[in-house]
């Protein structure tokens, strides 16, 4: 079918157009008779909810093709998108919890989904409520800051590696290696950047191994020591729990940062919406859901289909690998009424920003919980909250969506 479906939009996620605003060409691409061929990755990219969803949810649809191709294809595929000659991303990354699917899936998720309750994450709020007073303490004698790389990158990562029990003076060098090795999932990634990841994993998995040494020697009550007694347990193996470990980490990290940053942008050019969520801090839930609508912290993940397919009005054979654009869905109009606008009170807000189906994010309530603390705080604590700089630069790629910096000035209440 790759043959005879045009080309009508040019999705070009490298530029920087596109990374100022995908979401022009999104809309254009919804407006296709059906959905569009990528031929840089062999993908067909679907934007529309009701294809998304569908796609997401439907149990055939398989994060890996692994279980239908022969060895051989898929060491093809693997040399294909230039994921070889990595042992220690193939060993880790490429066969995490997110990457797996069947019996395996379905183990190790029901281990983390065990650890992850809503109770473990409420009592997690003090400890977030205190970080982010003594952070915004070290801070609100500046009357300007970046939002992103003083304030919001430090908070996440601190959270889950507490939880985990990673020392607090880690977890910046986790955020490095975690952006290191997301950084290689998005398309147009070069050998250079195959170099970084690689390396970022293998010290970052002998950093988890010194860190299980540790606790073998003398548990804690943190998750690293109850994933111990998993392995232990026989519930997973030692690579399980360290591929575990470091995706709990790593998903801890970029993606949370990135929706702080377009939240906060988001607010800061809605000045009638950042207003009158302060008249009425009950909306900080559905104003959160709505950052993470209106700008979706990880718009693209995929399916492959495992069996010939509808999607969008058109057949697919087995083995078609579908791009899920949750950005492109979150804005879809035929699924939210004004989907560029943002709406802090915006009820129902059914979007796909934590996915769907098996993969659904497992730290969907920790992310939010930490965004509802933060901005509650911010907005407590500052009387008003400006840009001080007009057009900040977002990230380009498909992969992420957030700014690389956000200039702020503040004046404290």
């Amino acid at each position: 079918m790759t043959q005879d479906t045009p080309a009508t939009v040019l999705l070009d996620p490298h530029g920087a157009e596109f990374a100022a605003d995908p979401y022009s060409t999104y809309a254009a691409l919804r407006a296709l008779d059906g959905p569009y061929y990528y031929k840089e990755i062999d993908t067909w990219m679907l934007t529309r909810m009701a294809d998304v969803e569908a796609v997401a949810l439907n149990k055939t649809m398989l994060r890996n093709n692994e279980a239908f191709i022969s060895e051989d294809a898929r060491l093809a595929q693997q040399r294909a998108i230039n994921f070889h000659d990595m042992p220690h991303h193939e060993r880790f990354v490429q066969v995490n919890l997110l990457e797996s699917e069947g019996a395996t899936h379905d183990r190790l998720r029901k281990v983390v989904f065990r650890e992850f309750t809503p109770a473990m994450i409420a009592r997690q709020r003090e400890a977030i409520q205190s970080f982010v007073d003594r952070l915004l303490d070290s801070l609100s004698d500046q009357d300007e800051v970046d939002f992103v790389g003083d304030f919001a990158a430090h908070v996440p990562g601190h959270i889950i590696g507490r939880i985990l029990g990673v020392p607090d003076e880690d977890c910046p060098q986790l955020r490095h290696w975690s952006e290191e090795v997301v950084r290689f999932f998005d398309p147009g990634r070069g050998d250079e950047d195959k170099a970084r990841a690689e390396q970022a994993t293998k010290e970052f998995y002998e950093y988890l191994l010194d860190l299980l040494a540790e606790r073998e020697r003398a548990p804690q009550d943190d998750l690293l020591s109850r994933l111990i007694g998993h392995r232990d347990g026989g519930r997973l193996s030692q690579d399980e729990l360290i591929s575990t470990a470091m995706l709990i980490l790593m998903a801890g990290h970029g993606s949370t940062i990135d929706v702080l940053g377009s939240g906060m942008h988001a607010l800061l050019r809605y000045p009638e919406q950042h207003d009158r969520l302060r008249e009425d801090p009950s909306l900080m839930k559905t104003a959160v859901q709505e950052m993470f609508r209106y700008e979706s912290p990880l718009p693209f993940f995929h399916r492959f289909a495992t069996e010939e397919t509808e999607v969008g009005g058109k057949l697919f054979p087995a083995g078609t690998r579908f791009g899920l654009l949750y950005g492109a869905a979150n804005r879809d109009p035929a699924r939210f009424e004004n989907p560029d606008k943002f709406d802090v009170g915006r009820t129902p807000n059914r979007h796909m920003a934590f996915g769907g189906g098996g993969h659904f994010c497992l730290g969907n309530h920790l992310a939010r919980l930490d965004m509802d603390v933060i901005f509650s705080t911010l907005n407590t604590r500052f009387a008003a909250i400006s840009l001080a700089e007009e057009t900040p630069e977002y990230k380009r790629g498909l992969s992420v969506r957030g700014p690389k910096a956000l200039r702020v000035a503040w004046q404290r209440a």
